[in-house]
């Protein structure tokens, strides 16, 4: 098992499409979505405190106001949404003993100066048109308080959401492609047939190509891990026990993804037909599991749907691992959602495979 394990490994090296797919690809996205996260300007998303008076016209019109978007959540997740920076800041709305009305900003450390820099410019704007005279009540008149309240919190950067789709995207590609391929050459030449001769068994023979794939994907995983730390920031928030939870949970996932490779090199009839199955199994969940955004942007009828796919639990776990300190048992929904695909993919497999 071992010897056939070393093989197979020395021969993936040599493959430059396994390495491409596996390394290649993942860290092109993740340089092109850092770079472009990193330059652009970041979306204004506000929400209001929970004692905001939204019953006159000051609310309204920062309601209308272009480049300004207002989220609605329970206070708890406000709290945490504003100490992670995916919102910009809380507005609260109060009228004063002189009958005028305030706009306080609360904001965090995690949020980018530049956003609130611009928000404060949209609110300005705003202030400046309920002033204007026979546009506002008598004696009333609305002001921002220069005094913004900024409480503790991480950055939550581009890479954080980033580097765990792409990790799912080459875990993906390597399962399904790289297995597909490889086994459907392994039986095209009647390399399987010979192993089956000799005196190991089948147990071991998939084994030990599987051991040599996983323990690939593995260094290619700690390679995107290691960019990512080192030149972008990405957020290990507990240092090395997320790293190695991670690890977990990759070479968990792998092994899942990869009974589906397994299904695709017996069910293809010839090698042009292993990209059509193949891709039935990843294009999907690339598009709707949240791999380059999130999945918070479908329709609401869609998105039952992207939950039920294993790369959807794969991202969401990684996130949760990475940025949030989630452990693994914590994540116990996700992985268990990935095991119960494990069952039904490999109960296929074992159907279907084929030694000829």
């Amino acid at each position: 098992m071992l010897a056939i394990a070393r093989g197979s490994f020395i021969a993936t090296l040599r493959s430059p499409s396994t390495v491409v797919f596996s390394i290649g690809f993942p860290l092109v996205f993740i340089l092109a979505f850092a770079f472009i996260g990193n330059n652009s300007v970041p979306q204004i998303e506000v929400a209001l405190s929970p004692n905001a008076d939204t019953m006159n016209a000051v609310y309204m019109k920062i309601a209308q106001a272009p480049g300004i978007a207002i989220k609605k959540e329970s206070p708890e997740l406000l709290k945490e949404n504003l100490e992670k920076g995916q919102i910009s800041a809380l507005l609260n709305i109060q009228k004063t003993n002189d009958a005028r009305y305030e706009i306080s900003i609360k904001t965090s450390q995690a949020v980018n100066p530049k956003s609130i820099a611009i928000l404060t410019s949209y609110l300005n704007a705003v202030t400046q048109d309920l002033n204007k005279p026979n546009n506002w009540q008598a004696n009333n008149s609305v002001f921002i308080n220069n005094k913004i309240e900024k409480i503790p919190g991480r950055v939550y950067r581009t890479i954080d959401f980033i580097l765990p789709g792409q990790l799912g995207f080459s875990l993906l590609s390597a399962g399904i492609f790289g297995v597909a391929f490889l086994f459907f050459n392994l039986r095209q030449q009647l390399v399987l047939k010979r192993f089956f001769a000799t005196p190991i068994t089948r147990t071991y023979i998939v084994f030990g190509e599987a051991l040599s794939r996983v323990a690939f994907q593995m260094i290619a995983a700690v390679v995107i891990i290691f960019i990512g730390v080192v030149f972008f920031k990405f957020t290990l928030v507990r240092g090395w026990i997320t790293f190695i939870e991670i690890m977990i949970l990759s070479f968990f996932a792998l092994v899942v993804f990869m009974g589906c490779g397994f299904i695709v090199s017996s069910v293809a009839k010839n090698e042009s037909t292993i990209p059509p199955f193949a891709n039935l199994f990843t294009l999907p969940q690339f598009l709707l599991a949240g791999t380059f955004f999130s999945i918070d942007n479908f329709p609401k009828w869609m998105q039952p749907l992207c939950n039920i796919l294993p790369l959807t639990h794969f991202n969401h776990a990684m996130r949760e691992i990475s940025f949030e300190g989630a452990s693994l048992l914590s994540c116990w929904k996700d992985i268990g959602n990935i095991f119960i695909w494990g069952i039904i993919v490999y109960a296929i497999a074992i159907k279907v495979f084929r030694w000829e």
